[in-house]
């Protein structure tokens, strides 16, 4: 599984490799991510590690993860049939994931998504934006691009431009900037995962199996990343992003 996934090499020529045959080399996969994925903790829990470890924020951030073209419909809000895996923002078909980090090692990451969905409507209908709330009460507020604005009290986003196109007042500029320097971080988290591990880069599978791809991966523990200290700026040794099959909450 992990030659599989690290360099997305054909399982029926790994399971020849192994002297086992093709059905059982994708039965091995499957029952690997199964197990994986079912190691992973809730939301809440994440949350709540994230603010034991002394954390004053997190970062929510949601992604299209590409895979081939499924056929399954749905109703768009206008009431037309439309591909549920394709979204028109980013004009190619995929699952959309949502993930949680506060410093780019991802602490929980949702199930798959159709792609015609935006970030907000995800977070609504995952509950990810009732947490949030929640969150927020306990000193613990979320980073998000304006994707999710105006989606829940507890989700912090940039200001826009003054539709007049006058200048934004210092304050709201400082505040724009401050976060945009929070949030740089977190939002490498899908890119290490992407650039370390093939399988992410297009999905043969079911869309609505990515979710537990994405969790599997880095359960594996053998994807490494450089943390950077916040405040001092210097680069610490690599870590394992995760230091066994329940480093990454989902």
């Amino acid at each position: 599984m992990l030659v599989s996934f690290r360099k997305q090499e054909d399982l029926t020529l790994l399971g020849a490799g192994f002297g086992i045959s093709r059905t059982t080399a994708y039965r091995f996969r499957d029952e690997g991510v199964a197990v994986l994925a079912a190691q992973a903790q809730d939301l809440h829990t994440a949350l709540r590690r994230v603010a034991a470890d002394g954390w004053s924020y997190v970062i929510v951030d949601g992604k299209l993860f590409d895979c081939d073209r499924l056929t399954e419909t749905t109703l768009s809000g206008k009431g037309e049939t439309i591909d549920a895996g394709y979204s028109g923002n980013h004009r190619d078909f995929g699952a959309n994931i949502q993930a949680m980090r506060p410093d780019g090692l991802p602490i929980w990451t949702s199930p798959a998504m159709p792609g015609y969905l935006h970030d907000t409507s995800c977070a609504r209908e995952l509950g990810i934006t009732a947490v949030l709330n929640w969150s927020a009460e306990i000193y613990l507020p979320a980073l998000a691009d304006s994707g999710y604005e105006s989606a829940v009290h507890g989700i912090k986003t940039p200001i826009k431009q003054p539709a007049d196109g006058s200048q934004l007042a210092p304050d709201k500029r400082a505040y724009n900037r401050l976060l945009r320097g929070l949030r740089w971080q977190g939002e490498r988290g899908f890119a290490i995962l992407i650039g370390h591990w093939k399988v992410l880069r297009h999905a043969t599978v079911s869309p609505r199996r990515i979710g537990d791809i994405v969790v599997a991966v880095p359960g594996l523990g053998h994807l490494r990343a450089l943390r950077i200290t916040w405040g001092v700026g210097r680069l610490e040794t690599p870590v394992d992003l995760c230091a066994g099959a329940g480093g990454v909450s989902r």
